[in-house]
């Protein structure tokens, strides 16, 4: 007689067997969708992974050691002042111009560091949705109330969402409320003043952002000017960064200059290639604080958790969402024409399918833009648009693997939900009000 955790083997071997044995290879189909699949992984290992990802998991990985507790429980922390919380949590889309993914390894960083589950779901959701040039980007392209309308509701959103969230499990914020205190037990004085610790993440945070700064389509103006500029302002951010190691971190200074000349002498060696130089940089920052016995070491440890936990999630959702809707302007196995369909005026049908749709797939920064224009010369609606714009940039397939792995299947399902409903809800109104 077979246990019960055999005959669970079984029947998983028998449902495998079953899928290679009818495995639709040589389906047209299928085999677009399956090399679509692949090449959107190829794109997001290319694309996101070095630029976006790897400087993203440095940054949690210094929240988790570098930034005190208390300072995280004192202005996001379940027992903070709700209108300092959610007032910092909602606006840091303002800087991170980060995508849904891309913002997971800080939301880990700032939620293991106990920030109650009301704040930190709220700068979830607004880390890639309340992007500025993103919305500048709606509102030229798409039209100014379309502008209008995602700047408003991102902010309400976030802010609703996070409020929403910590009502719903205020018995779990209670423990966790309960428990932090004895959790910091940390009376010694800090090695470094606030004020260094700021800068420290801020050169981080501006590597991460001129780094994946999107050049607009306009030649003239701010966002033009940094983008021209983005990889200057990029690796003055990285020199710095150098120096405040080596000042403040007691970082080998030989170390760090090795790091700083292999990265000059790939500029050099490969010009207009900047992934180059900073690949070479992202691995010396690797090298020597890998090698390092003290704090250093351990930011390269906290660093090392967040990637094996959440980078293996990430390719497979990418690879599944690759599979089922494609990249965009190629097909998966759902076809698109049934998408164009389904997302014509502005009915409730067509407002939460755009919901559903936009929360599964895949949105780098400021893709959203060029796809909803196509998708509106082709009969969208305007309210439609607008639910996909709140929740598409926020959620992705990829995204929930993950955010699964951090609150567990119940807040991950309730924060899903929570942002599908509201877009769809929102995107209605809008869509009576613009007609």
């Amino acid at each position: 007689m077979l246990s019960r955790k055999d005959r669970i083997a079984l029947g998983w071997l028998v449902a495998g067997f079953l899928a290679c044995y009818w495995l639709p290879v040589g389906n047209d189909r299928f085999d677009t969708a399956l090399l679509e699949a692949l090449r959107l992984v190829r794109w997001y290992a290319r694309e996101h992974v070095l630029l976006c990802l790897v400087p993203a998991f440095f940054i949690a990985g210094a929240i988790g050691v570098f930034v005190r507790q208390e300072a995280v429980l004192r202005y996001l922390g379940p027992a903070a002042p709700r209108p300092l919380a959610y007032g910092v949590a909602s606006v840091s889309g303002t800087i991170l111009a980060v995508c849904s993914c891309t913002v997971l390894p800080l939301f880990a960083g700032i939620y293991t560091m106990g920030a109650g589950l009301g704040p930190a779901t709220a700068f979830l959701y607004s880390g890639p949705a309340i992007n500025v040039l993103a919305i500048v980007l709606t509102a030229r392209v798409l039209g100014l109330p379309l502008g209008v309308a995602r700047a408003v509701g991102a902010v309400l959103f976030s802010v609703v969402i996070g409020l929403a969230m910590a009502l719903i499990f205020r018995r779990d914020e209670r423990q966790r409320s309960a428990v932090a205190p004895a959790a910091i037990g940390d009376d010694a004085a800090p090695r470094r003043s606030l004020r260094q610790n700021a800068l420290y993440l801020a050169l981080m945070v501006g590597v991460l952002v001129f780094a994946n700064w999107g050049r607009p389509a306009d030649t003239t103006g701010f966002f033009a000017a940094v983008g021209r500029w983005k990889w200057w302002l990029t690796a003055a951010c990285g020199a710095g960064l150098g120096a405040v190691l080596v000042a403040w971190f007691d970082a080998p200074v030989r170390r760090v200059g090795l790091t700083a000349a292999a990265t000059a002498a790939a500029a050099l060696l490969a010009p207009g290639r900047p992934v180059a130089p900073f690949g070479v940089a992202v691995v010396g920052l690797a090298w020597l604080t890998a090698r390092d016995d003290g704090e250093l070491g351990e930011w390269f440890g906290a660093t090392w958790g967040f990637t094996r936990q959440i980078l293996p999630l990430l390719l497979g959702g990418v690879f599944v969402a690759g599979l089922l809707l494609g990249r965009p302007g190629h097909e998966g196995l759902v076809p698109s024409a049934w998408v164009y369909r389904a997302v014509g005026g502005d009915s409730l049908g067509a407002n939460l399918f755009a919901s559903v749709a936009g929360a599964l797939m895949y949105f780098a920064t400021l893709t959203e833009i060029p796809i909803l224009e196509g998708l509106l010369h082709n009969g969208m609606g305007h309210g439609p648009a607008l639910a996909l714009l709140l929740a598409g940039p926020a959620l992705s397939l990829p995204n929930m693997l993950v955010i699964r792995s951090v609150l567990g299947t119940r807040k991950t399902l309730t924060f899903v939900g929570l942002v599908v409903v509201m877009a769809t809800v929102t995107g209605l109104l809008f869509g009576r009000f613009y007609a």
